[in-house]
């Protein structure tokens, strides 16, 4: 039986997964007023570094997770490097032109880019007509979004909207990568990839940025980037792993419908960024293309009772 009809999930994991929604809306909230101040690599690099170290003290006591963790390194090194180092960094250089609203708005387009590479990479992963409805729909809102920037008419430049988007195409490759990771515990997964995306980052931002000549950031900067890194990325990926034990991967996908709407609520009320009627329709394009991959429209095979 599927997944989705025998798991539900209960008053509690709705919570948290509203909870989860608003963490990682928050990433978008905090990562646009760190960006600011803090060039995208070196964000990057306190991000992933800073949650690293608190996933290590949090689960590194687990028994066989050291010894997992260093015959899975050449992985988990590909997966922290297009699931954590690419698409950080390209939506935090995304951040520097656009508001936190609008960039988790592209970044929802994720799971419409990971069928589209399932379909073209896999052989177990065949688009239905459901998902081919959903990335219709879901591709008609991203290009709702950024066309106005591409006649040359809207206020933020195309290139960052770009990288939002490319960063969602790297999480798109991301989800199918990860499957070989199947039988490992998501905690392990989750510490390796941030461990091997601080070891990537650190170079790379020390050559480009130069970290350590840069200015003290302000204290709202300081916490704000350890929020991103402790609550966004660290917590964040507890509370996940809770949901998807309690209610499975399909549910907790949910949580990409409720990441926009937090990141813009947070944008507005703090950071005074408003939603024009172009990017309400289109997140409300995007909205249902998730459902419709998920299947939550109803949509039917054909023969399907």
């Amino acid at each position: 039986m599927p997944e989705s009809a025998n798991r539900s999930m209960d008053l509690a994991t709705w919570g948290l997964l509203v909870l989860l929604g608003f963490i990682w809306g928050g990433s978008f909230f905090f990562g646009r007023i760190a960006v600011q101040h803090v060039p995208p690599m070196t964000l990057v690099l306190f991000r992933v570094a800073l949650a690293a170290i608190a996933l290590h003290l949090v689960f590194g006591r687990m028994p066989g997770f050291y010894q997992t963790l260093s015959s899975h390194w050449r992985a988990l090194l590909v997966m922290g490097l297009i699931n954590n180092a690419i698409p950080f960094t390209l939506i935090f250089l995304g951040q520097t032109k656009i508001g936190s609203g609008l960039a988790s708005i592209l970044n929802a387009t994720t799971p419409l880019w990971a069928v589209l590479v399932a379909q073209v990479f896999t052989t177990d992963e065949k688009i239905t007509p459901a998902k081919l409805i959903g990335c219709v729909l879901g591709l008609a809102g991203m290009v709702m979004l950024i066309g106005p920037a591409a006649l040359g008419i809207a206020d933020s430049p195309l290139w960052a909207k770009l990288a939002v988007i490319g960063a969602a195409v790297s999480y798109g490759f991301a989800a199918s990568f990860g499957k070989r990771f199947k039988g490992i515990s998501p905690r392990i997964t989750a510490t390796g990839q941030l461990t091997a995306s601080s070891l990537i980052m650190l170079p790379l931002a020390s050559v480009v940025d130069q970290p350590w000549a840069l200015p003290m950031p302000p204290l709202n900067v300081v916490a704000a980037i350890l929020a991103l890194a402790l609550l966004s990325t660290a917590f964040a990926y507890i509370v996940f792993f809770r949901i998807l034990s309690s209610a499975g991967a399909t549910s907790a996908s949910l949580v990409t419908l409720l990441v926009p709407p937090a990141a813009i609520l947070l944008g507005i009320l703090f950071l005074g960024e408003t939603l024009s009627l172009t990017e309400a329709l289109g997140l409300g394009l995007i909205a249902l293309g998730l459902l419709s991959l998920d299947n939550r429209l109803g949509i039917k095979r054909k023969g399907q009772a």
